[in-house]
């Protein structure tokens, strides 16, 4: 894979663009504004990341009930980031839906 900017390989970059969520996004989106395997990344996890934060902060305020969903959003996004981190890794764009079209959309800009 090329180098970028940070002096990291891409697939590298994309895989950490995961690794705290939509705050490493922020981060990877800043720090590498010109390639687009990155930039897709970094805009898919803040994307991703960042409706599951404010989902689980959203079921946090509903008693009983919104502990038990907030826990399945927790499960999934635990499921999510491993995943992300493994195609990232290995490469890959790969688009969830939804946030995969509109981040690849975004990235191409």
């Amino acid at each position: 894979m090329a180098q970028n900017s940070t002096g990291l390989a891409e697939n590298i970059a994309g895989l950490l663009c995961y690794v705290v969520g939509w705050i490493t996004g922020v981060v990877f989106l800043i720090l590498e504004p010109n390639r687009k395997f990155v930039r897709f990344h970094a805009f898919q996890s803040i994307l991703v990341f960042g409706a599951l934060t404010i989902a689980g902060i959203v079921l946090g305020w509903i008693p009983i009930i919104g502990a038990v969903l907030a826990w399945l959003v927790w499960v999934l996004g635990f499921i999510l980031w491993v995943v992300l981190m493994f195609k990232a890794y290995q490469g890959t764009m790969f688009k969830l839906p939804w946030s995969g079209n509109l981040a690849e959309k975004w990235a191409a800009r």
